[in-house]
């Protein structure tokens, strides 16, 4: 059996990061270890939310894992809280990456044009030197902008100037970048059929090549959606899907979630019901 260890915080409620990623990447077969670096009383999209700093564990435990002789098949990170934090986790993919660990990095730190409450600029450039360190990065639009120090565009982009955001983004070090978000206006050059769809283009540096995954854009947007398409992505890997399949899998595991959130009269505003799709996911598994 493979193993992941993900490294990001366990919001305690909420339905993201560490409480999404354990019970799908285990749900898909695949061991699952974590390296919290917080723990939340909620997700910060609540108020008066608690916090508790892990950053002093975080080495402590890496030396006992490599006091332990326990390696990981992967290494797939998530929301960091500090530049303190990132750099500990740089250290723990050096590592843990002798044996040829895959490393993600998922740079949860920005949406909708801005960053996160408490992040700076200094901080994306520290992400952007992780995502160096990695073999797939999964950034948004707004991230991506970040990382490459660019201002944000809005929607005010084409087919050309995305691919040309996934070339810069691979520039950093990853071999392949899966950039998500993708919307194309009917007037701009776009790729064909892709209207009221959301996309995702993955490259690949070294063959070169681009491909794109459209699906309906769902009606609302949720909390820790991309946290559970970093974790079915990651696990869909490790389970021997390729890239693009591992991509369409998890795209359609969140949109298949937010049907079934919005399918309940009384659902809860702050994430979605991927519980009752974890079905969905093993099927779509065992028809690979």
């Amino acid at each position: 059996m493979n193993r992941i260890v993900t490294i990001q915080d366990i919001s305690s409620l909420g339905k993201c990061s560490l409480t999404v990623a354990l019970p799908l990447i285990s749900a898909m077969g695949v061991e699952c270890a974590v390296l919290p670096t917080a723990v939340l009383s909620t997700h910060t999209a609540f108020e008066g939310f608690t916090f508790r700093d892990l950053t002093q564990d975080l080495q402590k435990t890496a030396d006992h894992w490599k006091n332990q002789q326990i390696h990981f098949d992967a290494v797939y990170t998530g929301y960091l809280g500090s530049i303190q934090q990132i750099d500990i986790v740089a250290k723990f993919i050096d590592d843990f990456g002798d044996h040829g660990a895959l490393a993600v990095v998922d740079p949860c730190m920005a949406d909708n044009g801005a960053l996160y409450k408490g992040f700076t600029t200094d901080f994306a450039a520290r992400m952007a030197g992780l995502c160096g360190k990695a073999n797939i990065i999964t950034p948004n639009l707004t991230e991506a902008h970040f990382l490459l120090n660019l201002p944000y565009k809005g929607s005010n982009y084409d087919e050309d100037y995305i691919k040309d955001l996934a070339v810069r983004l691979a520039a950093l070090g990853s071999q392949k970048v899966v950039l998500k978000g993708i919307e194309f206006s009917e007037d701009q050059k776009s790729v064909k059929g892709t209207k009221e769809k959301i996309g995702i283009l993955c490259y690949d540096s070294v063959t070169e090549k681009f491909t794109w995954y459209f699906h309906k854009k769902m009606p609302q947007n949720f909390h820790g959606t991309g946290d559970i398409f970093a974790s079915v992505l990651t696990g869909g890997i490790m389970t021997g899907l390729p890239l693009e399949s591992a991509v369409s899998l998890a795209a359609d595991f969140v949109a298949q979630s937010i049907k079934a959130t919005l399918s309940h009269p009384d659902y809860n505003w702050y994430g979605v019901d991927f519980e009752t799709c974890i079905p969905y996911l093993i099927h779509r598994l065992e028809k690979k």
